[in-house]
């Protein structure tokens, strides 16, 4: 699929095995939503550009260890009306670092009042490597207001299979280094941590800052 949705698309089903590596080389729709949510590509009638999930997504009462070390449980710290979830890892080489800008400039183009109602989780797939310290540098490339978190790789890959994202272990690589599988979706929660869509990782920067704007009006 091209940045922009394919309209002629009613419903998509998605494998439930397919992983993206930051390499890439999987199919863009499976890489993108490998837990196997069925999702609406065309126009929703909510007024979201995003794809939209029939049964929506509950965020899980777990607490990881932000930036600084400090203990972030991921409904009771989460003091905003729009909480974004990605896990993605600081070493991918493409894919989380262009979802990352993309998602960047998107809250650029809101209105300051809007874009301090939305919050970024960047959950890492590769705590082994990925300290805070780590993460912190990682993020404020992007944008210092997203907030990072770690944990054990169990606690992340609980957390992600909640939410319909696979983590899957390291794949070593011919230069001895390894890359991490996981799913590219960022996906949105409201205020009553429900998430009823997510944009996959060719979602237009327009797309996603209309329905930013548009999670923020609908929960205020």
């Amino acid at each position: 699929m091209s940045r922009t949705r394919n309209a002629a698309i009613l419903l998509a089903a998605v494998a439930l095995l397919a992983l993206v590596g930051c390499s890439g080389g999987k199919d863009k729709d499976q890489a993108d939503n490998p837990g196997g949510a069925i999702i609406r590509t065309t126009q929703d009638p909510n007024g979201f550009r995003g794809a939209t999930l029939d049964r929506p997504y509950s965020l899980p009462a777990a607490t990881l260890t932000d930036t600084s070390g400090n203990k972030f449980n991921l409904v009771t710290s989460t003091k905003k009306p729009v909480t974004l979830v990605f896990f993605g890892y600081t070493n991918c080489p493409d894919v989380c670092p262009t979802v990352m800008a993309d998602v960047a400039s998107a809250l650029t183009k809101l209105d300051e009042s809007v874009r301090d109602q939305v919050q970024l989780l960047f959950i890492t797939t590769d705590p082994a490597r990925d300290t805070g310290p780590v993460i912190r540098k990682y993020l404020d490339r992007f944008d210092p207001a997203f907030v990072g978190l770690t944990g054990s790789l169990t606690e992340i890959k609980d957390v992600a299979k909640a939410v319909g994202v696979p983590v899957e272990g390291m794949k070593k690589l011919p230069s001895g280094g390894y890359e991490v599988g996981h799913g590219a979706q960022v996906i949105g929660f409201g205020k009553n941590d429900k998430a009823n869509v997510l944009w996959l990782s060719n979602a237009a920067i327009g797309d996603l800052a209309h329905d930013f704007g548009k999670l923020v009006e609908n929960n205020q």
